[in-house]
This record gives structure tokens, C-alpha cells and sequence, in this order.
């Protein structure tokens, strides 16, 4: 569903929603010990680890979802009788019943429509936990300089912490910033074991380029607190890091350029539309249509791919498509008991739609939470179009149309009609066949697919980009 769909993953995903939370109570059985399962959905494979530990109380755990990057989650409620076991997350609609059998939990893995059987084993060997291949992560030595670096939003009091590389001979370097999308990343936007910064940055620094990547606020060795902060606030982050480059003598500062994912796709035009400091913008897999209308085409794509029924993802895209309405008309701030009364106004709808294992009033108390959120209200309320038109340095604005979080052809088209329209005609757009919203060859462009695929980034996408920046 689109509502489990929240801020630090609309950039990755839906996926499974394999992001559990609570405690754990056992009785009977030894079940202490480190357990290991592997969750097959079509074709996809992706590694559970449960850790589950004997207290005063019973027992607690923890699990991990390696091929997600996702350790040490704190693991929903359960009921043991002795021989079955039996795991619920009510607020994401998913369970786990599986018979106990010494060395297995043989069982179904249930979320929304989808069941799936899934056994844990007791060893690693049995679960099939072998590390996933990442061949274009690079590693060392390196042909060029990699310093540590910090630097200061004042106005914000944050401090913001990172990774600076440039050539190992000369100066006067062309730099990027690179800018990663919705949720705090890390310097190398990590995900499901992939680092598509480290790659782009090693990428382009062995071409000559100079690239400063950092850890988004309250991310990493950044702090701040992202809670309460919008696309509008990270913009100011961004801003800061180009002031930094500008301090460095190795950097030529009338060739400071921004490569931005996803929302950063978004925030770099922001800050171009009045910076004379930007001298030309990337946007990766970046948004031409308001942020509503993307987040219902994508709850519409993500659905369909994942095996949802039709009627469902209707029902669901509609109840979705009435709250944003509110929020987007809305004067000023919607406070969570407006959204929540106006849920639950369409509380018969809900239930129509509600996965099993959950209410439709812990539905809406979901729904609620995440539609109270600042970033989310102003996602939804913000067009890139009227920013688009005011900005006026070349722009590369890139997508793979097999994007179903970002979709191309709507997006792309949307971009290069708003620059068009400001009068800016140094603007090259390319869709790419086959690439996901990662820029990873795929077949689907499913999220649940990103932990799976060897690749990182696309090498026609890198050179691509590489050369588009020579060029400036």
C-alpha cells in the first residue's frame, strides 16, 4: 500500500515493507539462537535474519534484512504454544506462522495479498546467506586524492559531514555535488547493499571531475533532526556544501554543478532557479509533476508489478488521491486530527481495503501519522514546474522507463516543457530502456528487485553523465 509507503523510503520503496517493530514472547522450546529464513517472491530472493534472545520477561529479538541493508529491527509480537509459532505487525499487515521443528520453523510469511511460504533455519548455511555480489563498488587504492570533510549550515545549525575527491594532480577542478533522494542517506545514498554515490563519484573523479557527496542531516556524522524538516529545508544543506566548495582552492567556483536523485532531482533546480553559483544541473530519475499526482502513479505502478488486484489499487489510488486533495488545498499546515477525522469519515472505504491482520482504525492511525509529517505535506503540495522555468544553466535530465517510482515519459516530458517554457533551450533529455528508478538494468523495475541485481548504476548512464559534464 501507498500509506506504508513513508518519507524514507520514496526514493526505495515500497519493496516489502520488511521493516518490523515490538517485542517477542516465546514459552516451551529452546528457540534462543540465531535464526535464518529466505524470502522468495518471483524470481527474488531476500535474506531474513531473527535474533532471538532468553530475558526476565521471556524472550525479545531482533532481525535483520541483509540484501535491505536493515539490521538490528526490533521484531513484532508473537505467540508460542510449543510447537507453532506465530508473528503479527498489525500496522503494516503482516504476519508469520510457522510449525516448530527443532532446527526449522517451517511456515507462510503473509503482508497484504501476498503469501508466501518461507522456513527458518538455526545455521546460516541453511538459509542460502551468501553475501550478494556488488561488482562495480570500488575499492582501494585509489588514482585519486579522498579527504574527509565537514562544513556548516549555519542558519540551520547543522553541521554536515562528507567525502571530497579530486585528482591527484592539479586544480582549478569542474566539481558536482551529488544530492540524494527522499530519506537520510548516507555520503554514498546506500541502499540494500548498494553505494550508487561511491560509484558515481569514483566515476567521474577518475575523469577529471572534483565531487563532494555527504551524509544527509541527522544521517551518518551529519546532525540535525530531519523530522521536522522539508525538501525546502535539505535545499539549504545543498547550498551550504556549494559555499564550502567555493572555500576550496583546488575548485574552480564558476564550474560548481549539482547532480541530484530522485528528490534531489527536485532540490537541485531549487536552488539553481537563484543561484548564480550553479553552473549547470543533473537530474537523475528527477520529478516534473506535483508531488501528489507522482505518489499515486507510483502507489498505481508499485501495486500492479507486486501482484495487487486491480480493484484493490483502485480503491486504494482513490481514497489515497481524496486525503492529498485536502492536504493540497489546504490554507496552511493539516494537523493530524483533521486527517485522521477525515479518514475516518471514509472509514467503510478503508476497510474495504485493509490487509489482513489490521483494522481499519490502525489503518488510519498509519495514514495519519504519515500524512501529519511536515516533508510529506509540502512533497505533496510542491510543483517543480514553476521552479523548472526559472532556471536558466544547462540541465541533463535523465530516467529509465522502467521507473515505476519516478515514471519517465510523464516526468521527463514535464521537465523539459517547463525549461522550455522559461525560455531555456540548453536542456538534453534521455529515457533509457530497461533502467529502474536506480538506474539498474532490469526486467520489471519492481522495488523488490533492487537488492537482487548485481548492478549498481548503469555504465551508459555514468559515462553519459561524465561526458555531459567534460563538456560544460
Amino acid at each position: 500500500m501507498l500509506i506504508n509507503n513513508q518519507k524514507s523510503k520514496i526514493k526505495n520503496c515500497f519493496v516489502l515493507a520488511i521493516f518490523f517493530c515490538g517485542s517477542l514472547v516465546l514459552s516451551g522450546q529452546d528457540i534462543t539462537g540465531q535464526w535464518n529464513g529466505v524470502l522468495s517472491i518471483q524470481g527474488v530472493n531476500l535474506r531474513l535474519v531473527f535474533h532471538i534472545n532468553k530475558t526476565d520477561g521471556g524472550y525479545a529479538s531482533t532481525m535483520d534484512s541483509p540484501d535491505q541493508n536493515a539490521f538490528g529491527i526490533p521484531v513484532a509480537s508473537t505467540a508460542f504454544d510449543g510447537s507453532k509459532l506465530s508473528l503479527a505487525v498489525p500496522n503494516i499487515g503482516l504476519s508469520y506462522e510457522g510449525e516448530f521443528r527443532v532446527n526449522s520453523i517451517v511456515g507462510t510469511f503473509r503482508q497484504g495479498v501476498l503469501s508466501v511460504p518461507m522456513t527458518l533455519e538455526r545455521t546460516p548455511e541453511e538459509a542460502k546467506s551468501a553475501a550478494l555480489n556488488r561488482p562495480q563498488e570500488p575499492q582501494p587504492p585509489f588514482p585519486y586524492r579522498s579527504e574527509d570533510v565537514v562544513f556548516e549550515n549555519a542558519a540551520a545549525g547543522v553541521t554536515l559531514a562528507g567525502t571530497l575527491t579530486m585528482p591527484a594532480t592539479g586544480r582549478n577542478f569542474t566539481a558536482v555535488i551529488l544530492i540524494s533522494g527522499s530519506g537520510q542517506q548516507d555520503r554514498n545514498s546506500e541502499i540494500m547493499g548498494h553505494k550508487p554515490f561511491l560509484v558515481i563519484a569514483d566515476y567521474l573523479t577518475r575523469r577529471g571531475i572534483a565531487v563532494l557527496r555527504f551524509d544527509d542531516r541527522g544521517a551518518g556524522q551529519s546532525t540535525g533532526n530531519p523530522a521536522t524538516a522539508t525538501t525546502a529545508d535539505f535545499a539549504t544543506d545543498v547550498e551550504s556544501a556549494i559555499e564550502y566548495l567555493k572555500t576550496r582552492r583546488e575548485i574552480n567556483r564558476r564550474k560548481i554543478g549539482l547532480i541530484g536523485h530522485s528528490e534531489g532531482g527536485v532540490i537541485a533546480p531549487m536552488i539553481a532557479a537563484h543561484s548564480k553559483d550553479v553552473a549547470f544541473i543533473v537530474m537523475l530519475a528527477g520529478t516534473g509533476i506535483r508531488g501528489a499526482e507522482l505518489l499515486l502513479q507510483q502507489a498505481t505502478l508499485v501495486h500492479r508489478v507486486a501482484g495487487m488486484p486491480e480493484d484493490i489499487i483502485a480503491k486504494t489510488v482513490g481514497i489515497n488521491a481524496k486525503a492529498f486533495e485536502k492536504i493540497v488545498n489546504a490554507e496552511g499546515t493539516v494537523s493530524a486530527s483533521e486527517i485522521s477525522d477525515f479518514l475516518t469519515g471514509m472509514k467503510d472505504d478503508i476497510a474495504a481495503i485493509t490487509p489482513p491482520g489490521m483494522t481499519a482504525d490502525e489503518y488510519i492511525r498509519l495514514a495519519t501519522a504519515q500524512f501529519s509529517i511536515p516533508w510529506m505535506q509540502y512533497f505533496l503540495r510542491y510543483d517543480p514546474a514553476p521552479t523548472l522555468q526559472r532556471v536558466k544553466q544547462p540541465v541533463l535530465a535523465l530516467n529509465g522507463d522502467k521507473d515505476l517510482q519516478v515514471p519517465a515519459r510523464e516526468n521527463l516530458t514535464a521537465i523539459s516543457e517547463a525549461l522550455k517554457r522559461g525560455g531555456n533551450r540548453r536542456v538534453t533529455v534521455k529515457e533509457y530502456p530497461g533502467l529502474n528508478h536506480l538506474f539498474q538494468e532490469c526486467t520489471t523495475g519492481s522495488p523488490a528487485n533492487y537488492a537482487t541485481i548485481e548492478q549498481t548504476f548503469s555504465p551508459e548512464v555514468l559515462k553519459d553523465i561524465a561526458e555531459w559534464v567534460v563538456s560544460r
